[in-house]
């Protein structure tokens, strides 16, 4: 998420996603029941200075580069609205959103969707909804968002149509837009808590990070197809059709996602760190850590990208 200096469909496909996710995790391209080997390949854990989560890519993803072999169409998931907790004297800012693309370091498109938890110098908590079709500039939005609200978000792509939608269950509201995109990415989906940048026309550089505490991500689910065989499955996190990538926000990483790179400095010491997935490989914990540099973070949350047991 970046910010200038300046300062009746959607519920389907909802179900759809979640639906899919559920029918594949156990059942093969041909419909047979297959099994699950959960040791096959272990994702190794990446850091950046604004994203903390999950990332998928396809298979045979590097830590810089996406697999153009997997194409995602939708991701979704729900969390509550995380309180800020601010500090008169410090301005700071979090997103908790749901989005495809900008993986990959050459990126320079992402499709996302969200909420905020920011404070204002003053020490004054905010929070509000927004969408941003990087590389335009993020967009608020209309749905009156509280702390403990219950929010659920869909990100999904048809060819250059993008749906973005937020539903906080809490107050019965909804936003839903459909966009014009002529080339989003879509080589990979995200589940983030990030901290937001500010960028000029020259520069970004990441703002401080919202104390949030912590925020629970959860019925996580995507749908994707790959070039060899063209149907789209859905899955959760830990899924057979993907790779799934924990990620540390951490302010001394050399890389920033989302088609921000070389931040020009960190404004905090504060990260946030992803805790091991749920056994069902749909739901995560991220955790806000004051001191996140030097090491001093260095939790390593385990995930697997499982593939069909031969045995």
């Amino acid at each position: 998420m970046s910010r200038v200096s300046a300062r009746a469909l959607p519920v389907a496909v909802i179900a759809a996603v979640v639906a899919a996710a559920a029918c594949c995790a156990s059942l093969g391209t041909s419909g047979s029941a297959i099994r699950f080997s959960a040791n096959d390949t272990t994702t190794k854990t990446d850091t950046s200075t604004n994203w903390a989560g999950y990332a998928l890519t396809g298979l045979g993803s590097t830590v810089t580069t996406a697999s153009a072999g997997t194409t995602f169409s939708d991701v979704t998931a729900t969390w509550v609205q995380p309180a800020a907790a601010c500090t008169p004297g410090s301005s700071a800012s979090s997103a908790m959103w749901v989005g495809l693309g900008g993986y990959s370091e050459s990126s320079q498109e992402l499709e996302q969707t969200g909420t905020d938890s920011d404070c204002s110098a003053s020490g004054t908590p905010s929070y509000y909804a927004w969408y941003e079709l990087v590389p335009a500039n993020s967009v608020n939005v209309k749905l009156k968002v509280s702390a403990g609200d219950t929010i659920t978000a869909v990100v999904q792509i048809k060819g250059t149509d993008v749906l973005v939608q937020l539903h906080d269950h809490t107050r019965g509201t909804r936003f839903t837009k459909h966009l014009t995109m002529a080339q989003p990415d879509l080589t990979s989906a995200e589940v983030i808590a990030e901290a937001p940048s500010e960028c000029s026309s020259v520069s970004c550089h990441e703002l401080a990070l919202t104390n949030f505490g912590s925020v629970t991500f959860s019925n996580v689910a995507a749908l994707a197809a790959t070039s060899a065989g063209g149907v789209q499955q859905g899955g959760h996190i830990v899924s057979p059709l993907w790779q799934a990538t924990p990620i540390q926000l951490i302010p001394e990483a050399r890389r920033s996602f989302g088609g921000f790179q070389d931040p020009t400095f960190a404004a905090s010491t504060a990260g946030a760190i992803p805790a091991s997935l749920t056994a069902a490989g749909d739901s995560f914990i991220v955790n806000w850590v004051a001191n996140a540099t030097g090491g001093s973070a260095s939790t390593t949350p385990t995930t697997t990208s499982l593939s069909p047991d031969a045995s």
